[in-house]
């Protein structure tokens, strides 16, 4: 099975979310994206969070009448910070060999990977697709990037793909730009503005009926 990996706090998970995972999905024929929230991000220590369990009830809303999406409680179920080896790890070890993972990165998140528990060892386990939303154009400050802080070993080839002789690819995938952010929906929240159309309905009901973000 060819399956994407996409984490993240989702606080809340929004409609740019799900227009750019359903883009992915269908550009590289996934038989599966499975989304799993952060249970204790390590990068966002002061953010306005809600709870975990929220966190992913909010995704299964957001995901439930989407056809080859999955939701993953396995952050939530391991104690400590949710740091992405481990969790690539456990997803190996659950699903076997025969699935093939790729880890799904915004370009934010791929630029910050330096800072991450081991990110040596990520691109060692999996291919990485880093979705582009217009944040960065052209391929060298990608290839700046990587030469300087995964490995001088890659080379551009077919335009937007990153190979080595012992590490997996690196893909830039330029997806839709949707102008929507969780900050943006906490912000609006916090202001009493209506948040309709930036997230599921059912997303919505579940955040005034908990009365999050306030």
């Amino acid at each position: 099975m060819n399956a994407g990996l996409f984490g993240g706090t989702f606080n809340p998970i929004h409609n740019g979310h799900l227009g750019i995972i359903q883009y992915v999905k269908a550009h590289y024929a996934f038989e599966t994206i499975i989304l799993y929230p952060s249970a204790l991000p390590p990068h966002k220590p002061n953010l306005n969070l809600a709870s975990a369990r929220d966190r992913l009830t909010m995704v299964k809303r957001a995901i439930k009448n989407l056809n080859g999406f999955q939701v993953s409680d396995i952050e939530l179920q391991r104690k400590g910070p949710s740091f992405t080896i481990d969790t690539i790890s456990q997803f190996k070890t659950i699903f076997g060999s025969h699935t093939r993972f790729h880890l799904l990165l915004g370009s934010d998140a791929f630029f910050d990977t330096p800072s991450w528990k081991q990110a040596n060892r990520i691109f060692g386990a999996l291919p990485v697709i880093v979705m582009q939303r217009g944040e960065r154009t052209g391929m060298e400050p990608y290839a700046s990037f990587i030469d300087e802080h995964v490995s001088k070993g890659y080379k551009l080839k077919n335009d937007n793909i990153f190979v080595h002789d012992r590490l997996f690819p690196i893909r830039i995938c330029n997806v839709p730009r949707i102008d929507i952010s969780s900050t943006q929906i906490r912000n609006r929240i916090k202001s009493g503005k209506s948040i309709s159309g930036l997230v599921p309905e059912d997303v919505e009901t579940f955040i005034r009926t908990k009365d999050l973000y306030k």
